[in-house]
């Protein structure tokens, strides 16, 4: 687990100078549902409201994506990522790939 890699969806950190950028870093995660899952979600769907299988798979994939780019962060060099962002994309039928990526950078106080 990466250590101390501050990150802000800002494109400065407050209170931080960039001594240098390191260029883009990212964490991939592609995630399927499971049957069990599918067949849960759609009996929510039923009742309406928040889908809270979907919620906690989508939280689970973010959470690791966002793990998985500090650890590029780390391994470039970075102390800080700058201008952090999600995206997610479905490339097959309930398969479903979670990109979270931003700038790596070395920062220091002042």
């Amino acid at each position: 687990m990466p250590a101390d890699i501050l990150t802000t969806t800002a494109n400065a950190l407050t209170g931080f100078h960039v001594n240098q950028e390191l260029g883009v870093v990212r964490g991939i995660i592609v995630r399927s549902r499971s049957i069990v899952g599918a067949i849960g979600a759609s009996l929510q769907t039923l009742v309406g409201g928040n889908i809270s299988i979907y919620t906690k798979l989508c939280e689970q994939a973010r959470a690791e994506a966002f793990e998985l780019m500090k650890e590029h962060a780390q391994t470039v060099g970075a102390n800080a990522v700058i201008a952090m962002r999600y995206d997610a994309t479905e490339i097959a039928p309930g398969v479903t790939e979670v990109l979270c990526y931003g700038t790596a950078v070395v920062v220091q106080r002042g």
